[in-house]
C-alpha cells in the first residue's frame, strides 16, 4: 500500500490485514476460474469495510479441471507483524446452486473456547473478513452459480506459536483477522483489540463474573508464585486501564482483581487511566502526596520527589500504611470510572513491589484467593 503515517518522527507505510489477502486471493482465483484461457491476472481490487478499495498483488495461479488456486503474500506494511509476507492462498470450485460456502483448510486454526466472535468448532475466520471474501466472491460470480472457497496458509501452523492464538483456544494455525482490511502502523488498535478479546474469554471462563487485570509480567509471576491457579482468568491489560475496564463494564464483568507494580498503581490513584510515560507520569507527585497524608517526613517527602523510580522512593518510606492508602484510592478510582460508564463493577486492588512482594492491598483483596499451600 502506498499510505503512510508518520510516528516518532518516521514515516511508515501500511499494510493489509490476512483478511484482505484471503478476500484477494479468493477474488483472483474465482476470475482465474471464470476465463476462458489462462491469462494472467497481475492484481486485483477489493473493497473494504470503509466503502474504500484497495489494489493487491497477486503472487501465484493455478487452474485444474473444476477449481483454481491464487495466493497472495501479506505485507504488513511497515507494523511489526508475525504474518508479514506469509503466502496466504484460496481454493475456490464452483457449484451449481446459489450457496457460497467459506472455510479453513491447512494453516488456518479452528476455535475450541467460547468468548471469541467464532463458535468453536469452526475456522478462525473472523466475521469481517468472512463478509469481505463473501462481496468479493458475488461481484464476480456468475447469476445462479455458487461457491466453495478454502482458505489455507502453508506455514500458518508455524506461524500461529508467536502468537496469542493458543491461549485464545485457537489451534492448528493463524487467525483470518482484520476488522477495517488495514494494518496501520504502530496502531495500538490490534493489541487493544486482542485484549478485550483476553478478557471476554476470561469472563466466560468464570462462573461469577471475575477476571484478574495484571500490568505485566511482574504481576503474572507474582500470581502463578502465589496463588492456586487462575491464569485462565487473567488478562495482562499494560497500560490500557481506561480501556479494559471499559470493556469489563461492556462485558458485564462483577469484580475485577488488580494486581501490578507500584509505578503503575501509583497512577491509577491518583486517577490516571493510560499508564505509559508518554501520556502521563506524575507518580512521584502522587506518592509524595499520599505519603504526607499518612504522616511521613518533610525530609523522606523531598527524597521521594527526588527519586528516579518508584522503587528508589520506597528506601525513603517509613509509613508503609501509604501501600493501603494507595491501593484503596485506585480501587475507588476504578470503581468511580466504571460508575460513569453506567455500571456497577467491585475492584479489589493488591500493590506490589519490584521484586514482586507485597507492600498493600484494597481491604478484601484476600478474601477469595487461595493461597498456594493453605
Amino acid at each position: 500500500m502506498e499510505e503512510y503515517v508518520y510516528f516518532n518522527g518516521r514515516k511508515l507505510r501500511y499494510g493489509y490485514t490476512t483478511g484482505s489477502s484471503a478476500t484477494a486471493a479468493t477474488k483472483a482465483a474465482l476470475m482465474y476460474l471464470l476465463q476462458d484461457g489462462e491469462q494472467d491476472i497481475p492484481e486485483v481490487t477489493i473493497g473494504l469495510p470503509s466503502g474504500k478499495s484497495i489494489t493487491i498483488k497477486v503472487d501465484s495461479l493455478k487452474k485444474a479441471d473444476n477449481y483454481a488456486l491464487a495466493s497472495v503474500l501479506k505485507d504488513g506494511g511497515d507494523d511489526p507483524d508475525v504474518t508479514h509476507g506469509l503466502q496466504i492462498f484460496s481454493k475456490v470450485s464452483l457449484r451449481d446452486d446459489a450457496k457460497i460456502n467459506i472455510f479453513g483448510g491447512i494453516g488456518v486454526g479452528k476455535v475450541t473456547k467460547k468468548g471469541l466472535p467464532i463458535s468453536p468448532g469452526n475456522s478462525a475466520i473472523n466475521p469481517t473478513p468472512l463478509k469481505m471474501i463473501r462481496a468479493a466472491v458475488e461481484s464476480v460470480l456468475p447469476t445462479g452459480k455458487g461457491a466453495d472457497i478454502e482458505i489455507f496458509v502453508p506455514k500458518g501452523e508455524e506461524t500461529a506459536k508467536k502468537t496469542l492464538n493458543a491461549k485464545l483456544g485457537i489451534i492448528g494455525g493463524i487467525s483470518i483477522l482484520g476488522t477495517t482490511g488495514i494494518v496501520k502502523p504502530m496502531s495500538e488498535d490490534a493489541w487493544k483489540a486482542s485484549l478485550a478479546i483476553e478478557l471476554k474469554m476470561a469472563l466466560e471462563n468464570a462462573e461469577n463474573g471475575e477476571a484478574i487485570f495484571l500490568f505485566g509480567n511482574r504481576g503474572k509471576k507474582y500470581l502463578t508464585d502465589n496463588f492456586e491457579d487462575n491464569t485462565s482468568l487473567s488478562v495482562v491489560i499494560s497500560n490500557f486501564v481506561g480501556y479494559m475496564f471499559d470493556r469489563a463494564c461492556e462485558f458485564e464483568a462483577r469484580k475485577i482483581y488488580f494486581i501490578g507494580e507500584l509505578g503503575k498503581f501509583v497512577k491509577v490513584a491518583g486517577g490516571i487511566f493510560h499508564t505509559h510515560s508518554r501520556v502521563s507520569d506524575a507518580k512521584m507527585e502522587i506518592l509524595a502526596a499520599n505519603a504526607l497524608l499518612v504522616g511521613e517526613s518533610m525530609e523522606n517527602l523531598k527524597k521521594i520527589m527526588a527519586s528516579n523510580t518508584t522503587e528508589e522512593a520506597t528506601k525513603y518510606i517509613e509509613k508503609t500504611e501509604v501501600y493501603d492508602l494507595l491501593a484503596k484510592k485506585a480501587k475507588q478510582k476504578c470503581e468511580e470510572y466504571c460508575r460513569r460508564n453506567g455500571w456497577d463493577l467491585e475492584v479489589e486492588t493488591l500493590i506490589i513491589s519490584a521484586e514482586r512482594k507485597e507492600l498493600g492491598s484494597s481491604k478484601k483483596f484476600f478474601d477469595n484467593f487461595k493461597r498456594k499451600g493453605l
